[in-house]
């Protein structure tokens, strides 16, 4: 390899160039295929048959579960503390949900009971989960502050 003259090292360069586009227009077609065969399966199994709701709202709670698993850790600090005030909006639309929840009427009959239970705990984790994002971000911003 060291015997190469500049000339022969552009030309070995262009074939591999050559080579890798070639490569990746393959790659691209076999791509291009799986999404199509994938998209013909996904629409025979919507016309065939119906999708259960609970399937389908299971499925995008997971995925919910893996995206914001991926998109918490990869945060840099420095961002913490705009994404706890964001965090902390969030909780307190919750909280506004929760109350409707345990205010609800008895008209229900016999599920108000739940609805009235599901909504106090609501409260409560929503609650503690703004107490905790205030204290989080008092400490990120306190870290900040000049030492006298």
């Amino acid at each position: 390899m060291a015997d190469l003259t500049p000339d022969q090292a552009l030309e070995q360069a262009r074939q591999a160039a050559k080579v890798a586009t070639e490569a990746a227009n393959h790659a691209q077609s076999i791509v291009d295929h799986l999404a199509a065969s994938a998209s013909h399966a996904a629409h025979a199994v919507a016309s065939t048959s119906a999708i259960d709701p609970f399937v389908f709202e299971f499925s995008v709670f997971v995925m919910a579960i893996f995206v914001g698993y991926y998109v918490v850790w990869s945060v840099t600090p420095a961002l913490h503390t705009p994404l706890m005030s964001v965090t902390n909006a969030i909780s307190s639309v919750i909280v506004v949900g929760a109350l409707l929840a345990v205010g609800v009427d008895t008209a229900l009959g016999s599920g108000a009971w739940a609805a009235r239970g599901f909504g106090f705990l609501a409260v409560i984790l929503a609650a503690v989960n703004i107490f905790g994002g205030f204290l989080v971000t008092s400490r990120m911003l306190a870290m900040y502050k000049k030492k006298s």
